[in-house]
Order: C-alpha cells, then sequence, then structure tokens
C-alpha cells in the first residue's frame, strides 16, 4: 500500500527542511505525561499513547542511543543478497513532529559501488523519563539514475492515524515489549527485549556485555531481526534470525563521536 497524499505533502516538506531547526508539522496532543506504560503492549488494539510535547526533548541521551549531534556510524554487511554500506549520522537538526522537538538523523544505504539506494531521515526524541521514542521517517528508494522510485514506510506521528512509539527504555527489562511506530499497513515495527549482557563481535570492536533485541512486525511475519546495542555508542549489530536467504546482517565498522 502507497501512503495518501496528505502525508506524502507532509514527509515531502519536512524532507526538505530536515536539517533546518524548529520547524513544525502537527498539532499537540493533550497533556497527560507520557510513560513507559503508554507503549508497553504490542497489541494494536487500544493504542493510543497521550502525548504532551512539554515532556519531551531533543536532547536524546539515553546511555542505550545516545544521538549526539555530529556522530557518524558506519556499518556494513549484506541486504537482498548484495554487499551494502550504511552511514548514519546525527545531524544538528531539530525538527517538530506532531509538536514533538526531535533530533534529525540521516541514515544512507549505499551498493558495494557506492551507488545510494535508500535515503532515509528519522525523528527521534526523549521523555522526561529518559525513554527514547520514535516519531517517523522520511524514506526514499532509489534507481541506478538516482531517481526516487518509492516512498513506502515513511509515516510521521500524528499524519494520517499514525502514532509514535518507543525505541529504547530508560532502562531496558529481560521480556519487555514495545511498539517502536504504528502506521496501519506501513509501518508496524515492535521489539522485545531478550538479553542485557549478549556478547558481539563487530569490526570496529568486540563487546563482551550488549542489550539484545528481537524486531518483527506484522507485515512481514516470517522475519525476525535481532539487534545488539552497546552502551554509550548505540547499535552495533543487526541480524535477520528468520526470514528470506541470505539472511540481512549489518555490523559496525566505524564510530564517530559528535
Amino acid at each position: 500500500m502507497k501512503a495518501n497524499r496528505s502525508i506524502i505533502t507532509s514527509l515531502v516538506a519536512i524532507g526538505l527542511v530536515g536539517a533546518a531547526c524548529h520547524s513544525s508539522a502537527g498539532t499537540a496532543a493533550n497533556t497527560t505525561p507520557p510513560s513507559s506504560s503508554a507503549a508497553s503492549s504490542p497489541s494494536a488494539s487500544g493504542y493510543h499513547p497521550v502525548i504532551d510535547p512539554a515532556n519531551f526533548t531533543a536532547v536524546v541521551n539515553n546511555p542505550w542511543f545516545p544521538l549526539k549531534p555530529g556522530s557518524k556510524y558506519v556499518y556494513e554487511g549484506v541486504k537482498d543478497g548484495e554487499h551494502v554500506r550504511d552511514v548514519t549520522t546525527v545531524t544538528n537538526g531539530v525538527q517538530k513532529v506532531d509538536g514533538v522537538p526531535c533530533v534529525v538523523v540521516k541514515d544512507q544505504l549505499f551498493l558495494a559501488d557506492g551507488s545510494l539506494v535508500e535515503d532515509t531521515t528519522d525523528f527521534y526524541t526523549q521523555d522526561v523519563e529518559g525513554n527514547v521514542w520514535y516519531f517517523g521517517e522520511v524514506t526514499a528508494s532509489l534507481d541506478d539514475l538516482g531517481n526516487m522510485t518509492d516512498t513506502e514506510g515513511s509515516w510521521l506521528a500524528g499524519e494520517d492515524g499514525a502514532q509514535p512509539g518507543i525505541f529504547m527504555e530508560t532502562n531496558p527489562t529481560v521480556g519487555h515489549t514495545f511498539r517502536q511506530e504504528f502506521y496501519p499497513g506501513h509501518a508496524e515495527d515492535q521489539f522485545a527485549v531478550l538479553d542485557l549482557a549478549a556478547p558481539v563481535a563487530t569490526p570496529f570492536r568486540s563487546y563482551g556485555s550488549t542489550l539484545l533485541t528481537q524486531e518483527t512486525t506484522v507485515l512481514e511475519p516470517s522475519v525476525v531481526d535481532h539487534k545488539n546495542y552497546a552502551k554509550g555508542i548505540g547499535e552495533v549489530a543487526e541480524l535477520q534470525v528468520q526470514g528470506p536467504q541470505p539472511p540481512e546482517e549489518l555490523k559496525l565498522v566505524s564510530f564517530t563521536g559528535g
């Protein structure tokens, strides 16, 4: 399914000003303070987290998923059977989404020949309790000539019924589950905390203890991903443990702090 005209218009607008500061999109929800319980159930029924923009900040310093402006993450691995390089950069930009200030993160996926195939702008924010929330993304797939071919998966909290979700808890707890996003039919990722001390080796560094999560979506029920997060850095590895073959995999090869 494709996103409707109203959300695409908003996505295009934010895509054009994503690195700017304090533009506005959407309206504020009511004033109940956010809490982890607002997004703790993966069930679609009754999922309506109540958002007060005053309880959020674009300063994201959760130790498991810090987003310090200027930080750059480079991952390498395999996607759709091809060797890829993923470059994620935390910008200095702040974008309001549904009235909430969000840090702007650029995520670009390149093939081995250097051609850009996916160009994404993500919007994250942190609540007063220290939970990191995901408020949407502007994503585009590109052809060999650099022309946009698809924007599927794009969504913004507050637009066309889309709602934000918790991306990282303040204090991750084994067994906790959260919706990361909720735009029915387009973006419905959720995750579960599996382990708080999982070892993992990457080209950048080997870690004796990382946070291990499992990500799934009802849109691709046969696919299961595992992600590892290291304190003070964020995501260091991702592996598809169930789904189409060959499995997708990304590992951190370099990190530059802001």
